[in-house]
């Protein structure tokens, strides 16, 4: 049987250029990316602007994860529901209209639930994203295709905290969401005038509504969402409002699961999962993301707390990175063509070790040129992951099962990333108090070498025309205060470690993941 007497749409192809299309659909998306990090830095300014405390301003964070993480697992739903590309444009269009209104909230309850709203919307864009490229390029173009993908996946993360400082230092907080009014403009005209659904996916009938599937996802997502971004300023488990999150993420995600594997219509296929290349794919794309968020994440924060760097120059560390993705991946796409895509991610995760083994020499008197060769080492491994996990991923899923693939791919991304920050966040916690009380320990005036690091402090402060009385104790205090800082530098540098031993556990799983022949049928791994 012929090809086309198979699949009578196996000849379908585009009116517009590819190229234009995965274009057109990444601007949408590096948007959708940025907003996730670019309000990092700003959270200060915020909670100055709208009188409220820091910790209150962190639920500005967390609405826009918890509706974000909920809506990337039933994108496929809504795409069937809608139209998928009526809902790319939908999503594009209200995340900029809210994008507007969340710039221009006059309090922190306005703010909080416009950025509600902006997540909701903003969801839907990545398995678009990657549901339009899957159906836009054959598998054999695919990876060069997904190299422009991860422009917003990878580099979007990484130059968020930069932009945002950035905009922070120079004018206010609002133009981080204004900034998306043009873009999200741009990209709806170009979507609009370049995208075009398939046949298959306009023939996709909608599933109805799965009422218990839906309220599970939301239930578990939400919680889970909430308690690893609420979690470290909660104390974790010492707080009933985190220990109440966590048991409605278990019973709703674990009940989603069993009621997904038997509903006659669920909202979300879990099908997917019988397929060993995606199994595989979320297994690898969730390292990646935990590993990528919680690197991003640990350099400014370290070099703005313990090094004294502002918004901008903290986010600057991680800048030249962006660049170095940038000129990896054509180098990765091409390498696809002349070896097995396995062996590439096996090598990408084996690098992102070595490359948290460097990062892990840390010191307080670090300089920048340092701290960005370390970071350059982080994303050329990225480099190697991200297009070569997409790529096997999807190659032997069936393609009515696309939709889901995309949206659950994006999830695993997404939440792992959420799981590394938090981990990340509170294992420098917990490994600074432990070092701090080691090395408090050792500052007692039983020792010599305390007594005299006093000595030294005094008598210069006693230069300074302080009395003998008032140097001593102001000597004794920035002891303590470099101890504090001292102990915080070894925190990080234990969490890199950490990071480094989780991609060298991972790298093993990809030789599980197998390779399409040239005949099209699924094969055994080259």
């Amino acid at each position: 049987m012929s090809e086309a007497a198979a699949d009578p749409h196996a000849g379908w192809k585009p009116a517009g250029n590819p190229w234009l299309i995965a274009v057109a659909v990444t601007i949408a998306t590096f948007m959708e990316v940025l907003d996730t990090t670019i309000v990092n830095v700003a959270l200060p300014h915020i909670a100055g602007s709208l009188s409220a405390s820091t910790d209150e301003a962190t639920w500005v964070l967390t609405s826009y994860l918890v509706a974000n993480g909920i809506v990337l697992t039933i994108s496929g739903w809504l795409g069937d529901l809608l139209g998928r590309k009526r809902y790319f444009v939908i999503c594009i269009a209200m995340f900029t209209v809210f994008s507007f209104l969340c710039g221009s909230a006059q309090s922190l309850t306005q703010l909080i639930v416009f950025r509600l709203a902006q997540g909701f919307f903003g969801g839907g864009m990545q398995p678009n994203q990657q549901s339009i490229i899957l159906d836009t390029f054959p598998p054999a173009r695919r990876g060069a295709a997904f190299g422009v993908a991860a422009m917003a996946t990878i580099v979007a993360p990484v130059v968020g905290p930069t932009l945002g400082g950035f905009i922070t230092d120079q004018s206010s907080w609002r133009w981080i969401f204004f900034l998306n009014i043009p873009v999200g403009i741009i990209a709806v005209f170009l979507v609009a005038a370049l995208v075009d659904d398939p046949p298959w996916v306009r023939e996709r009938k909608s599933r109805g509504m799965d009422f218990i599937g839906l309220s599970l996802i939301a239930i578990g997502l939400g919680s889970l969402e909430v308690m690893l971004d609420r979690g470290q300023e909660a104390d974790w488990f010492g707080s009933l409002f985190i220990r109440l999150m966590a048991v409605a993420a278990f019973v709703g995600i674990v009940g989603a699961i069993l009621w997904l594997s038997v509903a006659r219509r669920p909202i979300v296929h879990l099908a997917v999962f019988k397929d060993r290349n995606f199994a595989t794919g979320c297994l690898m794309i969730a390292a990646t993301g935990g590993i990528l968020y919680a690197s991003a994440v640990m350099i400014p924060q370290m070099a703005q707390e313990y090094l004294n760097y502002n918004a901008t120059w903290a986010g600057l560390i991680l800048s030249p990175g962006g660049v170095m993705v940038i000129i990896l991946i054509p180098i990765v796409g091409r390498l696809l063509k002349i070896t097995p895509a396995r062996n590439l991610i096996a090598a990408g995760f084996a690098i992102m070790g070595f490359a948290m083994l460097y990062s892990s020499h840390l010191a307080a008197n670090i300089d920048f040129g340092l701290l960005v060769s370390m970071r350059l080492f982080q994303t050329a491994a990225l480099a190697f992951l991200f297009v070569p996990i997409s790529t096997v991923a999807y190659m032997t899923l069936p393609r009515d099962l696309n939709p889901d693939g995309v949206a659950l791919f994006s999830m695993f991304r997404n939440v792992a990333g959420s799981i590394g920050i938090a981990l990340s966040t509170s294992f420098v916690a917990r490994r600074a108090q432990a070092h701090q009380t080691t090395l408090a320990d050792l500052a007692t005036p039983f020792r010599q070498p305390f007594r005299e690091l006093v000595a030294t402090y005094a008598h210069s402060l006693m230069a300074m025309g302080h009395s003998a009385a008032a140097a001593q104790g102001m000597a004794l205090g920035k002891i303590y205060a470099l101890i504090g800082t001292q102990a915080a530098i070894m925190a990080y540098s234990d969490t890199y470690v950490a990071c480094a031993l989780v991609a060298f556990m991972v790298a093993p799983f990809a030789f599980l993941m197998t390779t399409r022949k040239s005949d099209g049928k699924p094969g055994a791994a080259h």
